[in-house]
């Protein structure tokens, strides 16, 4: 899983993407980076090099849980940086 060079689209896999990614996304920060930036880096599928051992994060009984999950931080993500914004100034 990674992201287009404008970040507009999430490549998932050689067959699927995820397009439409609205800009504002990522003005919700997690630390240094977006919640979507942080659920792409941690829901890769790695292979540690020294062990071999395969991290997947797929779940077969919920095939769609990462595109839903993505889903999910995208909507909140957006109405966070909607409230926000409609904040008064302190």
């Amino acid at each position: 899983m990674r992201f287009s060079k404008d970040k507009t689209q999430i490549y998932y896999n050689d067959y699927f993407t995820l397009a439409g990614i609205p800009a504002e996304v990522f003005d919700y920060r997690l630390g240094n980076r977006s919640a979507l930036e942080w659920v792409v880096a941690q829901y890769r599928v790695k292979v540690d090099k020294r062990s071999g051992i395969v991290n997947d994060p797929n779940r077969a009984d919920a095939p769609q849980y990462i595109v839903d999950l993505i889903g999910r931080v995208i909507t909140v993500s957006l109405k966070t940086v909607e409230i926000v914004k409609g904040l008064p100034p302190l």
